[in-house]
């Protein structure tokens, strides 16, 4: 795991610019560091060493140092594929998994990617046909940013901020990526929201030769139907196919551990460790004080049932004042208030271990969110055109005067789902902020060049999958998951030099998942139902059958007190007033509503959000962010 960087030009590459970007990526990888310069080209990285940590140096050269290569991530079963590419008569000078990269690339071109098994994100020189290729993993779990000019040089970087730090870089809002990100809370690839750097979006390649560039996609989740197997079946196969990628992500030289929330997922791969392992696995949870979000009690469960070794930690309002530190450490304004609980809980593993499994992707499976019950149910319900304000009024009425998690709050996010259009039903349900708040919200502001939306409705509308539950899956892999969940987990997990693998989102797992039958997954109000059934034998019953709570944070009332003044100073002072993007009067509705009791909790979290980042990458000149210091750790 590192971070990479470099450059590629006509005119020739300076190393220096490279030694400063990859300076800037320090927090990814803070053992080491390494250098190619081929007259066009300069490769960097910045090394976390855990697999080879003697040896295994980047960047890695083929035998004759034609092709040379830097990546960031991990290659799963990299023991098996040195071991076919020796047979084929290539020689390795290290033991790391990197170095088979340049291998395949002798023996496969640009096909190299299908034979990759892990997560990643590399570029790749080849001196011969002065080519540079750039690549991201399958689902996205490596970022990777990229800026073109005018002449033809290629930069890029794992971080944006690094890229912000070049001469010439453009400090410049793109207001279409805004646009975005109120909508989804995240800016989607390839969107950033500075207007002359790109993100290589999931499963991609991009090459570079003589100043042109060229991206396509290499891989797309299949999520045509399949002939269904028998639920025993099944779920026998999905247990075999977890413990494989469990076992795949357990091959480290350094320590590893595991986040354990209590719930199933996470629950799922701790069982999965347990049964590979023969010591204590180490776990890490985070908590709050607030008992109506507070999930430890479930992961000390498990932890007493599998006998870990388990740490915790427990946040407070106090906490989550640090704000600026949090979006200091995302390159964009990122709203999902979860990355807060997150980075503490990135720190606290990191001061016991370099690796931790965790749970990401099995909501995203095997139907794990109440909302594709709710869809399925109401989805396609037929609201008459003239009843749609209406419906819409009730919907809204409930939503301010409900709390977060209540039957009454779903019940109104419900009815106003349904005020929309059949198609638009999924994105309004996603939202952060809808178009007619958007359009409230924004200063000057009708309707957006293009609609934030089109590339979800693309998806669901061109979707292969012949149930709707398996549309709003296939949606919520290509979108959701790469543009919010993963990076969360890469930022935070990499502000603590931590190394975080995720067995759900193995792409064996993914593709066989995908083309099960939706009753499989979602079976009437049971959510994640083959998921149960498959580690039913591991996991006792309290813990299977309980109901989903997710990674909450006590946010609606840290904004009401220990957040009140900060949040309300932050967003209405003059800074954030002369930026001329939102309207204050909106701004001074949203805080005031929501301190009389309504919930506007998740769209003040994300001007927070937004207007620090603005101050720091906007307003500063920018500064690299240091590693997180580890948490002294708390056993239970």
């Amino acid at each position: 795991m590192c971070g990479i960087a470099g450059l590629a030009s006509t005119t020739g590459a300076d190393p220096e610019a490279v030694r400063a970007l990859c300076a800037r990526l320090t927090h990814r990888g803070p053992d080491g560091e390494g250098f190619h310069t081929d007259g066009q080209i300069a490769l960097g990285m910045r090394r976390l060493a855990v697999i080879d940590p003697a040896g295994g140096a980047q960047p890695v050269h083929n035998e004759d140092r034609t092709v040379t290569a830097v990546c960031n991530g991990e290659l799963y079963g990299y023991r098996a594929l040195r071991a076919r590419l020796r047979a084929r008569g290539h020689h390795f000078a290290t033991g790391s998994d990197s170095e088979c990269l340049v291998h395949l690339y002798e023996e496969y071109g640009e096909e190299l990617v299908h034979h990759l098994h892990g997560m990643y994100a590399f570029a790749l020189w080849d001196s011969r046909t002065r080519r540079l290729l750039l690549a991201r993993d399958r689902v996205g779990k490596k970022p990777l940013h990229y800026r073109r000019t005018p002449d033809g040089t290629l930069a890029f970087a794992s971080e944006l901020k690094a890229l912000r730090a070049l001469p010439g870089a453009a400090r410049t809002l793109d207001h279409t990526a805004l646009d975005h990100y109120l909508a989804h809370g995240h800016v989607p690839a390839p969107l950033t929201l500075t207007e002359d750097v790109r993100k290589l979006p999931p499963g991609s390649l991009l090459t570079w030769q003589a100043g042109q560039i060229h991206v396509r996609r290499y891989w797309t989740p299949d999520f045509t139907p399949r002939p269904a197997p028998g639920p025993g079946e099944a779920a026998a196969r999905a247990r075999a196919l977890l413990t494989e990628a469990t076992r795949l992500r357990l091959v480290a030289d350094r320590p590893v551990g595991a986040f354990l929330s209590g719930g199933l997922d996470s629950s799922a791969v701790v069982a999965a460790m347990a049964r590979l392992s023969d010591r204590p696995v180490r776990t890490f949870a985070v908590g709050f004080e607030d008992p109506a979000h507070d999930e430890r009690a479930h992961a000390r469960a498990v932890a007493r049932h599998f006998g870990t070794d388990h740490h915790e930690l427990v946040l407070t309002g106090a906490d989550a004042a640090h704000l600026a530190d949090l979006a200091h450490r995302f390159d964009e304004p990122f709203a999902d208030s979860s990355a807060l609980p997150a980075l503490h809980l990135a720190r606290l593993a990191a001061g016991q271990v370099t690796v931790a499994l965790t749970g990401d992707g099995g909501d995203e499976l095997f139907g794990g969110y109440r909302r594709y019950a709710l869809m399925a149910r109401y989805g396609a319900l037929p609201v008459p055109a003239a009843l749609r304000p209406l419906t819409g009024a009730l919907g809204t009425g409930l939503v301010a005067r409900s709390t977060t998690g209540t039957r009454r709050r779903a019940a109104g996010r419900l009815l106003e789902t349904l005020a929309v259009p059949r198609d638009r039903r999924y994105a309004h349900l996603m939202a952060c902020f809808t178009p007619a708040q958007r359009r409230w919200l924004r200063t000057g502001a009708d309707e957006p060049a293009t609609d934030p939306d089109a590339p979800l409705l693309h998806t669901l509308a061109a979707s292969r999958a012949t149930d709707p539950v398996n549309r709003l899956l296939e949606a919520d892999t290509l979108h959701y998951l790469p543009g919010d969940l993963l990076v969360k987990l890469d930022t935070t997990t990499m502000a603590a030099s931590l190394e975080a693998r995720s067995p759900f989102l193995d792409h064996h797992l993914l593709e066989w998942a995908a083309g099960l039958p939706a009753p499989l997954k979602v079976r009437g109000t049971d959510t994640k139902h083959l998921l149960k059934e498959a580690v039913r034998p591991w996991l006792p019953a309290h813990i299977v059958d309980r109901p989903k709570k997710g990674f909450s944070v006590p946010l609606a009332h840290w904004l009401r007190t220990a957040l009140r003044d900060l949040t309300r100073d932050l967003l209405t002072d003059h800074t954030a007033r002369s930026r001329g993007l939102f309207r204050p009067e909106a701004v001074r509705t949203l805080l005031a509503e929501h301190a009389a009791g309504q919930d506007h909790a998740a769209r003040i979290w994300a001007l927070v959000q937004f207007e620090l980042w603005a101050r720091h990458a906007l307003d500063q000149p920018p500064a690299p962010a240091a590693p997180l210091a580890p948490a002294p750790p708390q056993r239970v």
